[in-house]
C-alpha cells in the first residue's frame, strides 16, 4: 500500500521542531549559501556532482557554497523546509512539497529536458514483457516513494492503463530508494520489472553498467515536467536584495561541460513554479499530497 503519510509527517516534524512552518530567516556566523540536492543516484556520483557544481556556483557568487548531503528524498525537503538549506535540487513532486511547506520559495531553473521528462519501465529478460499489462503477478520495483519519474509519474500512467500498482503485481510493489538501485534490482533478479528515471537509465547505458543481455526497456512514458532547482525565499535575506536573481543567473549561463554532463543536462533554463501544477494535481489525486 502507498505510503500517504510522508508529507503529513514532514509537516508534523516540523511544527514540532521548528515551532511552526515560519522560514525565511538564517543566521550564521559565517554566511554559507547551502545546496542540497535529493540523493536519487549513488553517493560517489552525487559527490562528483555536487563538488563540482558548488565550486563554480560560490565563484560566480562571490560566497562560500556547500553541499549537505541528505539520506532520502524526504530528507531533503526537510533540510529545505527547516532553512539548513538554501538551494535545492529537486525532482517535481519533491519541488512541490518543498514550495507548499515554504510559502515564497520558487522553482528558478530546470534543464531543457525537464520540460519534456520521461519515465522508463524495464524488466528482467528471464520473464517475456511487451506492455504494462504483462506486469500482472512480476515482482516490481519504484524507485523512492517520493520520486516523481521513479514513482508518482509510473503509478499515475500504470492507473491510466486500469493498473492498480497496490494489487497488480506479485505483492506490494518494491521502493528500492533511488533510479540506480531499482535498475540494479531489476537487472539482479530481485525484481522482475521496475521504473526508473529516463536520465539516469541513459546515464547507465553510455557508461556501460547495464547488462543488455539482462535487462531491457519496454515502455516510455509521455512527457511531463520534472527537475528543478528550487531557492528558498530566505536567501535574499541572508546575501542581499536580488542575491536569488543572481543565483538564477549564474545557474543558467553555467557553461562547464562536466557539469553539465554529470547533471544529464546541454544547458540550465529558467523555471517558474507553475511548470509543476500538472505534478501537484496528480500528487493529491494519488493522496500524497494532501
Amino acid at each position: 500500500m502507498i505510503n500517504r503519510v510522508v508529507f503529513l509527517v514532514l509537516v508534523i516534524l516540523l511544527t514540532v521542531v521548528g515551532g511552526g512552518l515560519s522560514f525565511g530567516c538564517f543566521s550564521s556566523e559565517e554566511d554559507i549559501f547551502y545546496v542540497a540536492g535529493i540523493p536519487d543516484q549513488n553517493v560517489g556520483e552525487l559527490t562528483r556532482q555536487y563538488d563540482r557544481f558548488t565550486e563554480k556556483l560560490g565563484e560566480e557568487l562571490g560566497v562560500t557554497v556547500k553541499y549537505v548531503p541528505t539520506i532520502d528524498y524526504a530528507a531533503t525537503v526537510l533540510a529545505f523546509a527547516r532553512g539548513d538549506v538554501h538551494l535545492a535540487w529537486f525532482g517535481g513532486l519533491t519541488g512541490v512539497q518543498a514550495r507548499i511547506l515554504v510559502p515564497g520559495s520558487i522553482a528558478i531553473a530546470q534543464r531543457a529536458r525537464d520540460a519534456e521528462f520521461h519515465s522508463v519501465f524495464i524488466h528482467n529478460t528471464s520473464v517475456e514483457v511487451k506492455n504494462l499489462s504483462d506486469l500482472q503477478g512480476l515482482r516490481f520495483s519504484f524507485g523512492d516513494e517520493n520520486s516523481t519519474s521513479g514513482h508518482l509519474m509510473p503509478r499515475h500512467f500504470l492507473l491510466e492503463a486500469g493498473i492498480n500498482a497496490d494489487v497488480y503485481f506479485d505483492g506490494a510493489p518494491m521502493y528500492s530508494g533511488s533510479h540506480d538501485k531499482t535498475w540494479l534490482l531489476v537487472q539482479g533478479g530481485g525484481a522482475q520489472a521496475g521504473a526508473l528515471s529516463e536520465a539516469v537509465w541513459e546515464k547507465a547505458l553510455e557508461q556501460g553498467k547495464v547488462d543488455s543481455a539482462k535487462v531491457r526497456v519496454f515502455f516510455t512514458t509521455p512527457p511531463y515536467f520534472d527537475y528543478n532547482w528550487t531557492v528558498h525565499p530566505g536567501a535574499d535575506d541572508l546575501f542581499g536584495e536580488g542575491f536569488i536573481e543572481r543565483v538564477q543567473s549564474a545557474i543558467t549561463t553555467l557553461n562547464d561541460p562536466e557539469i553539465l554532463r554529470l547533471f544529464s543536462a546541454d544547458s540550465f533554463i529558467e523555471s517558474s513554479n507553475s511548470n509543476y501544477r500538472q505534478i501537484e494535481d496528480i500528487a493529491r489525486s494519488l493522496d500524497i499530497i494532501r
